[in-house]
């Protein structure tokens, strides 16, 4: 823990949910860094941590562990130290005293995580007890049914090596076992494996397929295993998804999942940053080409940022703003470099060392980014950044004098340990009984059966990666906005005064409004009472203000999007209960903070009737036809307790206001409440509630098709109507398959930056007496990419000209063109529910589905 400066022990700090399965009470950190101190050179440190970790290291805790990070850091640890320490005692000078005690603590691990393979399909549980196995009541494990197919494929290489070295084969059979299965159950036509499958009957319960999160090392393991065993079958079943892989997945340069039953059809419209392993992974394939491409686009993400963020989407905007100061990156950085012998990748590696010392560094550490966006740490320093971060960046510019033994005669697992590959003819008494099946010839030269000859796929020649690089340069930029520039910490650091930020910013500050427009921010008094924030970056006094600027408008956004996420109210619904819908649909709607609140009172019912004017910002001139119903008005031009007081005064007993931006949805944005005015708004005594655009538009289609429309204002939807509905013709099957699937909410409230003026102008709404955005009429309230969203609510993709097409559209274009089974509801065909489309179109979006889930 960095910036606590403390180690983290389990059960003593606050948990943290499944991240925290890699920590076991085995000192992670030590063992997971050892072979680490032989690359560096720092052999007698070495020697002490060895003695350090046989003499306060116990693996028998009564403590819950991911299999798969126990196997990776400290079983991989373990086995990377004993392989430099029997080095180190053949030479002659340190570890003379050591006599195998890192592999007996090895093989004692290797023994705990057996019980965990005890299923039908040889697939291991995804955590045990390190001290009472699987099941039992005091293991607190032992109920799951689903694991990764990354956590089971990534055991072969430590479960062989410790079968090789100790000649117990129980290891290595029980690792084949578990590839074997996920082999066999690969989706056939496509070659492609899934995220997640059930560990007892072998079904996949995610069918998305990527080479990041979830699968990233199954592929890794695959190939190396056919290094360091020299099985051809390995070889075979990797060269069969790698073809799929580039096949389906690849699309340079991007990396992108894929359904695996339909492996044409996206799964989702971002990518992690596990999969920045694959260039690397390629490099050792010997498919040169892809590798430089996908790892040119992801320097230029992180030029972006300063660092990989942990998803971000295929225009290059930031997904998920976390940087764990993972390795994979590095990895493939020192891998090319190896491969083409290209100094560019000597100044990638310099711009990652200086990127870490200058952002991450803190005094006991390196601390992960919370934000890299705006620099924010995180107390973290997981175990992989000394194991392999370090490993890499010193590999990458060490000469081979500066290395005390030959790197080329061991190979790296997944966490960066070093095997050697003498152990491919040691102990060799497994029965080769896994020979793939099914296995088709692949027309492609590149998968001959050899080790890649780097002298002859790439003779050390820069201008061939840089030929490759060189239309990859600006993919970055030309794709999507330009990003917020952090602010150059020096210059303040030396004496000058730190900019304004934005939770000080007062718009009645005759000074704060001075520095904004040394900033560059114009500050834009709206008629409707809002504040618009201008930034301009060409009129800002000088580079760094220019930057203070970009910064305090973002600081602007992230404090707006905190206060609205505060409010958090569960969302109204508006129901429509007259003929022919009987309550059928309802639709999802914002509150206010004035007028009677549904949540304590009883609903309002009445029918609907346009006000004129129609924005209801002046006295009504059709009081006669909202008397007594519930007047609809468009929002904009005043405040919503404005608009509140002039239909009440017309007689009205509610309100609906409905959103002017066309398009707007409750699917794909935040609901918020209305505020009022900052007056007394005791006066208002009606419900008033706010409908989004397309929300709105089925209330209207209806008025111009019935006429009369009765509605049901509430905190939640009522039971249909039995009485009016009995009045009508009986009902047909496909009642049931109308009724509305429309209750959606969304849970965050979130504003986006607008760019203007290609990107150096930036716009953003505030209240001159409080920064929620979600306190005005008319203020933005757009979820922006750059935050985590709900993959199933919003899928949205932006092309250059701004323009937005999302799942939900889509699927309303299509519900156009089909025919409606009920004849009572002609207008359905425009506004046909949302649940009776996915309906039809469950397969395809049944990834979709499961992101909601999805964790890195």
């Amino acid at each position: 823990m960095p910036l606590t400066c403390r180690g983290r022990v389990r059960g003593q700090e606050p948990s943290r949910g499944d991240v925290d399965d890699a920590l076991g009470k085995f000192s992670l950190t030590l063992i997971d860094s050892l072979d680490t101190l032989v690359v560096l050179n720092k052999t007698k440190e070495f020697e002490d941590a060895v003695r350090k970790v046989l003499r306060d290291v116990n693996l028998d805790n009564d403590v819950v562990v991911s299999v798969f990070e126990t196997n990776i850091r400290v079983l991989g640890g373990l086995l990377g130290g004993h392989s430099l320490a029997i080095m180190l005692k053949e030479k002659g000078e340190y570890m003379q005293w050591y006599n195998d005690e890192l592999l007996q603590m090895a093989k004692q691990l290797g023994y705990k995580l057996l019980p965990a393979f005890n299923t039908t399909s040889g697939l291991p549980y995804p955590r045990i007890n390190l001290k009472f196995g699987i099941r039992k009541p005091e293991a607190r494990t032992g109920t799951e049914t689903d694991t990764c197919t990354a956590c089971a494929g990534t055991l072969i290489l430590e479960f062989a090596a410790l079968s090789r070295f100790t000649g117990a084969t129980i290891f290595e059979e029980y690792a084949r076992k578990a590839l074997d299965f996920l082999w066999e159950k690969r989706q056939r036509s496509s070659n492609l494996v899934g995220v997640t499958i059930n560990i007892h009957t072998g079904d996949w319960v995610r069918k998305d397929s990527g080479v990041g999160a979830g699968i990233d090392s199954y592929y890794e393991y695959l190939l190396k295993a056919y290094v360091l065993l020299g099985d051809d079958s390995f070889l075979e079943r990797f060269n069969t998804h790698y073809d799929a892989i580039m096949r389906y997945i690849s699309q340079p340069p991007l990396l992108l999942d894929v359904h695996i039953h339909k492996p044409m059809l996206n799964a989702r419209t971002w990518m992690d940053a596990l999969l920045a392993f694959f260039p690397g992974l390629q490099v050792l394939k010997g498919d040169i080409r892809p590798a430089i491409e996908t790892h040119e686009m992801l320097y230029q993400v992180i030029k972006k940022h300063n660092f990989l963020p942990e998803a971000f989407t295929t225009d290059f905007r930031v997904h998920w703003a976390q940087h764990p100061l993972r390795p994979e990156f590095a990895e493939s950085t020192y891998f090319l470099y190896k491969a083409t012998g290209d100094p560019y990748y000597l100044e990638v590696g310099k711009t990652l060392i200086e990127n870490l010392n200058k952002y991450a560094r803190v005094p006991c550490g390196f601390a992960a980014m919370k934000d890299v966006r705006t620099g924010s740490h995180e107390d973290r320093m997981d175990s992989f950044f000394l194991a392999e971060m370090f490993k890499y960046l010193y590999l990458l510019f060490a000469d081979k004098e500066d290395i005390i033994f030959d790197i080329e005669d061991y190979i790296f697992t997944t966490e960066a340990h070093l095997l050697p590959l003498w152990l491919s003819t040691t102990n060799q008494s497994i029965s080769k009984k896994n020979t793939t099946s099914e296995y088709t010839e692949l027309d492609d030269s590149n998968f001959d059966w050899t080790c890649p000859n780097t002298q002859i796929l790439f003779p050390n020649d820069p201008l061939y990666a840089q030929s490759i690089r060189e239309p990859l340069k600006n993919v970055v930029d030309k794709s999507c906005p330009r990003g917020i520039i952090r602010v150059r910490e020096e210059s303040f650091r030396s004496g000058a005064k730190p900019p304004l930020r934005a939770r000080d910013f007062m718009a009645t500050n005759p000074e704060h409004l001075e520095i904004l427009k040394k900033m560059g921010v114009s500050l834009i008094h709206l008629k409707d009472g809002r504040v618009q924030l201008v930034q301009h970056a060409i009129q800002a006094a000088s580079s760094i203000d220019a930057e203070d600027g970009l910064r305090f408008m973002q600081e602007m956004i992230e404090l707006s999007s905190q206060q609205q996420k505060e409010q958090q109210l569960p969302p109204r619904a508006v129901q429509i209960v007259s003929h022919p819908f009987f309550g059928r649909v309802v639709l999802t709607a914002g509150p206010a903070q004035f007028g009677l609140d549904l949540s304590k009172h009883k609903e309002t019912r009445g029918f609907v009737a346009s006000s004129k004017p129609y924005n209801g910002c002046s006295e009504l001139t059709n009081p006669e036809a909202v008397m007594g119903k519930i007047a609809l008005i468009q929002r904009g031009q005043c405040m919503f307790a404005e608009k509140a007081r002039n239909i009440q005064n017309a007689g009205a007993i509610g309100g609906i206001v409905i959103d002017d931006n066309e398009g707007s949805s409750s699917d794909t944005a935040p609901l918020f409440q209305m505020a009022g005015d900052g007056k007394d708004t005791d006066d208002i005594k009606i419900p008033m509630l706010f409908l989004f655009s397309k929300e709105g538009s089925i209330i209207l289609d209806a008025i111009r098709e019935y006429e009369e429309v009765e509605v049901l204002l509430s905190d939640k939807a009522k039971d249909r109507d039995p009485e009016m509905e009995n009045e009508e013709q009986p009902s047909s099957e496909n009642d049931s398959q109308n009724q509305s699937g429309e209750q959606i909410s969304s849970s965050s409230q979130e504003v986006d930056l607008v760019d203007q003026e290609s990107s150096e102008e930036n716009s953003l709404n505030s209240h001159p007496e409080s920064l929620s955005l979600a306190n005005m009429d008319n203020a933005a309230s757009i979820s922006p990419s750059e935050q985590t969203s709900n993959p199933t609510e919003n899928h949205e993709t932006t092309n250059l000209n701004g323009e937005c097409t999302d799942l939900d559209n889509q699927l309303q274009e299509q519900s156009e063109t089909e025919e409606d089974s009920n004849p009572n509801v002609s207008w359905g065909k425009k506004v046909q529910p949302i649940d009776s489309i996915l309906a039809d179109w469950n397969e395809d979006i049944e990834a979709f589905e499961m992101m909601e889930k999805d964790e890195l």
